[in-house]
């Protein structure tokens, strides 16, 4: 039985980990720019699952779909993809190339499909898999948020508790690449509860690692009330990265609240002002057009944005209501008109990147409901 993997450059750190899980299951993912049989898997965004909606309904093998579209949105997806895996794969994918190798014709627990869904009852323990292979990959240290935020699909995908790999374990697949990198959703709550950090614990796993090692930066990030002198001087003792990547997302308190983002404005700012007097450059995530934004939250997150250019950089895009988050299906406010003059000169002078060129919802395919 041939297994193919659908060659989508958004998910190349998916393919890493699956790949690996599959490899120890007897099963080669083979890199394909269509579908072909007997197999062909497909991990999607919200983005992704539209552009390749026809081709998987069209395909002329059986298709897979996983991923964080097709797992919030599992029955809409099992409409044109033979198998939806919701959640967590690296058990269930391999469970399933084995259940359909031996002709099984029934569900199996985290599938769905035309007929149904069978919820997963399991969770992955991370040191479990290697999250990577011969098809190298970043190492994701851990999995889940307690954060909650309501924009985003991590909790929801992975849970509300932190699951983090062993030091052992990610020194032994970082030593594999030369410039090491992490996937995170919080970088600096390395073996906390997410909540409380444990930076003696981020010092064990940074002391242990060898060559250019890259914390709190791309591809993971931090949050801005992790961010402390501690911490700071972590980065600055062991990694080679002088820049700090954290998510401030709104300007306005009010805002931050309502997302349930569990910081305020003024974590953000004393974040900035560390990172400066410690000789890193901040890098700040922020989103404009909240639904329930008024004008002056817009107002007071362009004055913040202009203050933090000051000091660093900044990323922006305008709000996507992502499936299976509290605010899905709820359309963007739009952009007051100031904005766009204020972020088209930042992006020109090199302070500013991202997108904020429209308020379509550029995934959904039916309309949006107003308000909240």
């Amino acid at each position: 039985m041939k297994v193919h993997w659908r060659d989508i450059p958004q998910a190349r750190n998916s393919y890493a980990a699956l790949f690996a899980a599959c490899e120890r299951a007897g099963y080669n993912l083979n890199p394909v720019s269509c579908p072909e049989k007997d197999i062909t898997c497909y991990s999607l965004n919200s983005i992704t699952a539209v552009r390749l909606q026809e081709e998987i309904a069209g395909a002329d093998c059986i298709t897979i779909a996983g991923g964080p579209h097709p797992s919030a949105c599992y029955a809409e997806v099992a409409t044109y993809a033979d198998y939806v895996i919701v959640g967590e794969g690296e058990h269930t994918l391999p469970a399933l190339l084995r259940h359909i190798e031996h002709g099984g014709n029934s569900l199996i627990p985290g599938v769905a499909n035309r007929e149904g869904y069978f919820p997963a009852d399991t969770t992955v323990l991370l040191d479990a898999f290697p999250p990577f292979s011969t098809m190298k990959g970043y190492t994701e240290i851990t999995r889940g948020c307690p954060q909650g935020c309501f924009f985003c699909q991590t909790p929801r995908l992975f849970g509300c508790g932190m699951r983090h790999r062993s030091i052992d374990a990610i020194v032994a697949s970082a030593s594999r690449h030369r410039d090491q990198r992490f996937v995170s959703p919080n970088a600096f709550a390395y073996g906390s509860d997410g909540i409380h950090p444990r930076m003696d614990k981020v010092e064990k796993l940074l002391a242990r690692l060898r060559g250019m090692v890259y914390f709190g930066t791309f591809p993971s990030e931090v949050r801005p009330e992790f961010v402390s002198d501690t911490a700071l001087a972590l980065i600055t003792r062991y990694c080679a990265n002088t820049r700090i990547h954290f998510g401030g997302q709104s300007g306005s308190d009010r805002v931050l609240q309502r997302i349930h983002r569990g910081h305020s404005v003024g974590d953000i700012v004393h974040a900035v002002e560390l990172s400066r007097e410690h000789g890193l450059t901040p890098v700040v995530d922020f989103i404009l057009g909240f639904p329930f934004e008024s004008d002056e939250d817009q107002q007071e997150t362009l004055h913040l944005i202009r203050w933090v250019v000051r000091h660093g950089q900044v990323h922006l895009h305008t709000f996507l209501p992502l499936p299976g988050t509290p605010l899905e299906g709820i359309a963007p406010r739009p952009l007051i008109p100031e904005a766009h003059q204020i972020l088209g000169r930042l992006s020109l002078q090199g302070k500013l990147t991202g997108f904020w060129g429209g308020n379509e919802v550029r995934f959904f395919k039916r309309g949006l409901n107003n308000g909240t």
